[in-house]
């Protein structure tokens, strides 16, 4: 345990963080005695890392911990190389971090590491006290089993149409040589997962249509517009690509098309996703809740390629978020066509072993 492990262990936090931080440390990441794990995390997230130090310790397990503004300047151009040389000799990393503008090239070299050594990580960007007392109080074995009977059928289809009160209506071509994933929030080694858990993902092949998010959106534009319920954003999508956006919130239109046109792929559909948390009540204007809010969202850039089998690339991925959606799988083509509707107006119909997953 280094110096900055023993700072984190000392210090004290609101008791509400605990069942939180338990279960990201024995549910989600499943630490052993044994091993040896990385925390990450900034000052203003110290009172979360330090409930989940508290956890760590109670483990049992080996540690080192890193504040980032201890190591450099912020906004970061590059992750630290004392964290990355960490991260060599760990089985597990956990990063609690409230990110900062034009940071995700850091995170990527962070990610580079994981997805090399097949690292357990939990990816806790922009965690707040919120979260720590819903999405992440979930019962991620729940949580799981629905993401299973999502993922099954989601494997199966060949198109999936989703549509919502609120404007969107689009239609997503799969392509059968991507991969799906389920980050449920119990984390292996086959994919790192973001916490609080709870969707099921792939490249998708081509999507077309009308995305209104009216949920949020990703990345540093989440801290500063917030929740779009009263000024959504209505994005227009053709053969992957954003053909037009528009808001009555002229400055979210603005900053939301320069980044989205930061690359030669930035504009491009990179994830198709089912948020299935089904302890996430509501969206709050956090991404990294949001995103597992029961229902559709969609990024546009990098479409982790290492992991769904997409073979370009981008240097940016940002979220948005919608609500209320109908979502029908469509297995297969021509007049043997199946459809199945899987949720109605943002509740699932998926029967499941418990009852109230249709809650």
């Amino acid at each position: 345990m280094n110096d900055t492990a023993k700072h984190l262990h000392s210090l004290d936090y609101p008791a509400e963080f605990a069942p939180g931080a338990r279960s990201a440390v024995t549910t989600c990441l499943r630490i052993e005695p044994e091993e040896k794990v990385t925390l990450i995390t900034d000052r203003v997230t110290e009172p979360i890392a330090a409930s989940l130090a508290a956890q760590l310790a109670e483990r049992g397990c080996g540690w080192n911990a890193f504040v980032l503004e201890d190591l450099a300047p912020r906004p970061l151009t590059d992750m630290p190389a004392r964290v990355l040389a960490d991260m060599e000799t760990s089985q597990v990393s956990i990063f609690a971090v409230q990110v900062q503008p034009n940071e995700l090239r850091s995170r990527m070299q962070m990610t580079d590491v994981v997805n090399r050594r097949r690292m357990r990580h939990a990816h806790m960007v922009n965690i707040t006290p919120e979260i720590m007392c819903q999405g992440m109080r979930a019962d991620f074995n729940l949580v799981d089993r629905l993401s299973q009977k999502v993922l099954e059928r989601a494997r199966k289809a060949k198109r999936i149409h989703a549509t919502t009160a609120a404007g969107t209506d689009i239609t997503a071509q799969m392509n059968p040589g991507y991969k799906w994933l389920k980050t449920s929030g119990i984390i292996s080694p086959e994919k790192w997962g973001n916490l609080p858990g709870g969707e099921c993902f792939t490249a998708p092949g081509e999507v077309n249509g009308t995305f209104v998010v009216d949920g949020v959106v990703g990345d540093w534009l989440c801290a500063r517009y917030g929740l779009l319920e009263a000024t959504p954003l209505t994005i227009e999508i053709a053969g992957n690509r954003i053909v037009s956006c528009t808001s009555a919130n002229q400055q979210l239109e603005a900053d939301f098309w320069a980044y989205t046109h930061t690359d030669e792929n930035s504009d491009r559909v990179g994830e198709f996703a089912i948020g299935t948390n089904l302890g996430v009540e509501r969206v709050i204007g956090n991404i990294l809740q949001d995103e597992k809010f029961p229902g559709i969202h969609i990024a546009f850039g990098n479409p982790y390629g290492e992991h769904t089998g997409a073979p370009w690339h981008s240097g940016t991925h940002i979220d948005v978020v919608g609500l209320g959606f109908n979502i029908w799988l469509e297995s297969d083509a021509g007049p043997n066509a199946q459809t199945e509707q899987i949720m109605r107006e943002g509740k699932f119909l998926i029967a499941a072993q418990d009852e109230h997953l249709r809650a």
